[in-house]
């Protein structure tokens, strides 16, 4: 299967998992704060792996979804036309959190190259005003 079609593939499960969650599934382990935030098809159609972002705790989530696995399939079975409808893992997306780190090491590094340009330049006018003595 060409990559373009795969890609296509996964944005309209995205969309189609993302609504059949908010409208059909009425688990109240699910929290409300929940996105999906991407769908990766392999290229067999076999499997596909649904990110899922939670703001709180992941596990009622993950575990809602899991006992809801077979119910979600059918209604992407139903609403996607394909010959195979891919078997649905939900895995946990920590992008969020790693992108958050990342900026924080970012900043931390930002700072201490701040304070370092201050602290070297401090030294630097020190020298000035000792050669001028």
């Amino acid at each position: 299967m060409s990559k373009k079609r795969n890609s296509r593939l996964s944005g309209e499960m995205k969309k189609v998992i993302a609504d059949i969650i908010r409208k059909d599934v009425k688990d109240p382990r699910i929290s409300d704060l929940m996105s999906v935030t991407d769908v990766n098809v392999t290229d067999d159609l076999k499997f596909a792996k649904v990110f899922i972002s939670v703001y709180g705790d992941y596990e009622p989530t993950l575990e809602a979804l899991q006992s809801a696995k077979g119910f979600i399939r059918r209604e992407v079975g139903r609403n996607i036309k394909m010959r195979i409808t891919p078997e649905l893992i939900f895995v946990k997306d920590d992008s969020i959190e790693k992108g958050i780190y990342m900026s924080s090491l970012i900043n931390k590094v930002i700072n201490d190259q701040a304070s370092n340009k201050v602290i070297n330049d401090d030294e630097a006018g020190n020298e000035d005003e000792n050669e001028n003595e």
